[in-house]
C-alpha cells in the first residue's frame, strides 16, 4: 500500500483513501495507530480539523472526550490491557488528535511506569508498523466494537 495518503491524513479521509479509519464518531475519526508495538493503539482525529481542544465549544469538547473514552472502552474490551493511557499533545502534528494507548502486563518492567514515548526507536521498526495482513483482524474487531458502543451510547 502506498503511503502517500499520510501526507494529508484529513484529505485522504475525505477522499476515502485513509486505510486506517475505523469509524466516524461525533467528534472525529477513530483510526488505528500507524505502529502496533502496543496492539490496539488508536488515535482520535478531531473533525472538523482544529488546532487544539480549546478551539472547540464546551459541547464539542465533551463529545471529543467521550469519543476518546469510547475508543478506550473498545480497546479494553478487545485487547484486555492492564490499563488505558490517553494523551493529547499537538507539538509535532499541529491538529487536535488524541492517542489512546493500551498498556500491558507483558511490557518490560523498565517501560511500564513511563509514557510510551520512552520506547524510542520501536516507533519506527518496520515489522511493528500497521500491516493489514498482520493487524487486520484486530482493526476489524476494534471497528465492530466501536460501532456497537456508538450505537449504545449515541442512541
Amino acid at each position: 500500500m502506498s503511503e502517500e495518503w499520510k501526507k494529508d491524513r484529513f484529505g485522504a479521509i475525505e477522499r476515502g483513501e485513509n486505510p486506517m479509519v475505523m469509524a466516524k464518531m461525533k467528534s472525529g475519526y477513530a483510526v488505528i495507530g500507524d505502529t502496533q508495538f502496543l496492539p490496539g493503539y488508536c488515535v482520535l482525529l478531531a473533525y472538523p480539523k482544529v488546532s487544539t481542544l480549546n478551539e472547540l465549544t464546551i459541547k464539542q469538547r465533551s463529545e471529543y472526550l467521550v469519543d476518546m473514552s469510547l475508543i478506550g472502552d473498545a480497546i479494553q474490551s478487545v485487547c484486555n490491557p492492564r490499563r488505558i493511557n490517553y494523551s493529547i499533545y499537538g507539538n509535532s502534528d499541529a491538529f487536535l488528535h488524541a492517542h489512546i494507548f493500551p498498556r500491558y502486563e507483558w511490557e518490560p518492567e523498565d517501560k511500564k511506569p513511563y509514557p510510551v514515548w520512552q520506547y524510542g526507536d520501536l516507533w519506527n521498526w518496520a515489522e511493528l508498523q500497521y500491516n493489514e495482513g498482520k493487524h487486520g483482524k484486530l482493526k476489524k474487531q476494534l471497528t465492530e466494537t466501536i460501532a456497537e458502543m456508538m450505537k449504545r451510547e449515541y442512541g
